[in-house]
């Protein structure tokens, strides 16, 4: 794996997103804590608090190999999210983006949604040894589990693969 410029997405501890964002500012990283607010209820009274958007993400604007690894040294920071083998970079464009949108006052009810596929949908998968492969799931346990058979070898496969290997299977 090669480093590359740019903004990366660190996993952080539960609850250890504000902490990890003040810990990087303290060593001059620019890091990125998209927050909203929601209403909390407790049995005598709601308040108002601000929480993540994208729970145990801290987004880091990295510049160097040595900015790369002080940033996991971080207390609370655990890992940089990666896709197979390359670390989850987001351009400048979309982190501007998560800014104007989490900081417009007429924008409310900000939520995130990853959709996992659902049992008995066949879909195709888009890397590794079983590339071009179309497939039925059977399982999901989570996004990074997900059980698949494919039928187009005339074998039944069941293999345990992550969510983001799959798109929709195409027409032709």
């Amino acid at each position: 794996m090669k480093f590359v410029k740019g903004w990366h997405v660190l996993y952080v501890r539960s609850c250890y997103e504000r902490k990890v964002k003040d810990l990087l500012e303290e060593i001059s990283i620019e890091s990125f804590l998209p927050q909203v607010k929601t209403i909390k209820q407790w049995s005598d009274r709601k308040k108002v608090i601000l929480k993540p958007l994208f729970p145990s993400y801290v987004f880091v604007n990295i510049n160097s190999f040595l900015e790369f690894h002080k940033a996991l040294s971080v207390y609370g920071a655990c890992a940089y999210i990666r896709f197979g083998e390359e670390y989850a970079r987001v351009t400048e464009k979309e982190i501007n983006d998560i800014k104007l949108i989490v900081g417009d006052n007429d924008i409310s009810d900000i939520e995130t949604n990853v959709k996992l596929p659902k049992v008995g949908e066949v879909k195709k998968i888009t890397h590794g040894p079983l590339n071009g492969l179309n497939c039925e799931i059977i399982k999901v346990n989570n996004h990074n589990k997900i059980m698949v058979r494919i039928d187009s070898l005339r074998q039944n496969i069941v293999a345990t693969i992550p969510s983001y290997v799959l798109s929709e299977p195409s027409l032709v």
